[in-house]
């Protein structure tokens, strides 16, 4: 296991009637900024709750962030910010908004031109907004962590950014804010959480035993809630475990002393950024495709992961491999979401436009050891046809 230091300061408010406590958990004399995406939020009555629960504190609103939160429309809540001289934001919706807001709350305060956040990664921000979030789509596990990837609709620039100040100070988790969620966002959310934890697992042995068994277990409460978590939404207990497993793939709890991998993530990024495909949909379309390409150096946990997660012990290595591989296709297929590239009538084209931006944006050397080049990336694509 390798050396790490752990430090999560996010507090969780998780259970029913849970976003009345944002009564006690906003300070009463902030000036609160709420950021939302869609309709949805107002339909199902959760911001007429957040705003209940607010009180007299003064509040506004920002609304419209989109899936894949875009600079220019972030842009405009930072202005918002500046102008009404608000010093606290709730993020109330998923890993968009929050993700959205995480960048609000660094870019209202930053002197610079502020999409430099993204550029840098965030080595750049020096302090930032307080925020919490009220969840209500279960999938990135932004909101219990400190990482954020927004998009420059202007130059198709998909960029990730870290930072330990952009940390919400408090995220409640109410399940039955998920019962009203289409299933396809249900579905993208049990493929993101999954494909979580699998980049942080499926690299090479580290004997780190906690953090295997851990991610094993959530990878397999996955698969075993997907049924009803698809057909039965009002199922409390399983939306419950959905939600916290979610929250736990990312929380950098598995994550601590291991290699890590993100590639599939990577070159899902360029994917959206170009075809506007879901942040979930072009994980399914990489991971199996690059677990294939990847699967000498991945070989051990591929075994692991096969006997593990899927009970697959019995052919040869290569067969168990290849079973594992199958497994994990037909998990993300089950679900209805495609693992091809044509599936979104996308070809040698869009191969040649995902190697462009990955060269443009320095993604050039991947994985847990560095070793997906441009040409390996270019094999990981075309497998994915």
């Amino acid at each position: 296991m390798k050396n790490f230091e752990f430090h999560n300061p996010t507090k969780i408010v998780f259970g029913a009637d849970t976003v009345a406590k944002l009564s006690k958990l906003v300070p009463e004399t902030a000036r609160v900024l709420i950021l939302y995406g869609g309709a949805s939020a107002e339909k199902t009555g959760t911001l007429a709750e957040v705003r209940s629960a607010l009180g007299n504190r003064t509040v506004q609103e920002f609304g419209g962030i989109e899936p894949n939160p875009s600079y220019e429309t972030l842009m405009r809540a930072v202005e918002q910010v500046r102008r009404e001289k608000l010093d606290f934001l709730l993020a109330v919706g998923g890993g968009s908004v929050i993700d959205g807001t995480k960048f609000v709350a660094a870019a209202a305060l930053y002197a610079g031109e502020p999409w430099e956040i993204a550029e840098r990664g965030g080595a750049n921000i020096k302090q930032a907004l307080p925020f919490g979030t009220v969840l209500t789509l279960p999938a990135t596990g932004s909101e219990m962590n400190a990482g954020s990837v927004i998009t420059k609709k202007a130059t198709h620039a998909k960029l990730a950014f870290h930072s330990t100040l952009v940390y919400p100070q408090f995220s409640i988790l109410d399940p039955r804010k998920t019962f009203t969620l289409p299933v396809s966002q249900v579905a993208n959310g049990l493929v993101d959480a999954f494909v979580h934890t699998t980049e942080q697992y499926l690299t090479y042995p580290a004997q780190a035993r906690v953090q295997d068994r851990f991610a094993e277990g959530l990878l397999q409460t996955l698969v075993d809630i997907a049924p009803t978590a698809i057909d039965t939404p009002d199922d409390y207990d399983t939306r419950a475990n959905l939600m916290w497993t979610a929250t736990l793939a990312l929380n950098g709890l598995i994550g601590a002393g291991v290699p890590q991998d993100w590639a599939t993530h990577m070159i899902g990024h360029e994917l959206t950024a170009l075809y506007d495909i879901d942040h979930a949909r072009t994980l399914a379309l990489v991971l199996p495709a690059l677990l294939d390409v990847q699967r000498e150096p991945k070989r051990a946990k591929l075994l692991q992961f096969g006997e593990r997660v899927w009970n697959i012990t019995s052919g040869s290595d290569d067969e168990r491999i290849d079973a594992a591989i199958a497994r994990t296709r037909a998990f993300f297929e089950g679900l209805g979401i495609p693992t091809r590239l044509s599936a979104y009538a996308l070809g040698q084209d869009a191969v040649e436009a995902v190697l462009k931006q990955l060269e443009a944006h320095g993604m050039t050397a991947l994985g847990e050891h560095r070793d997906i080049d441009l040409a390996r990336s270019r094999r990981i694509l075309e497998a994915a046809l």
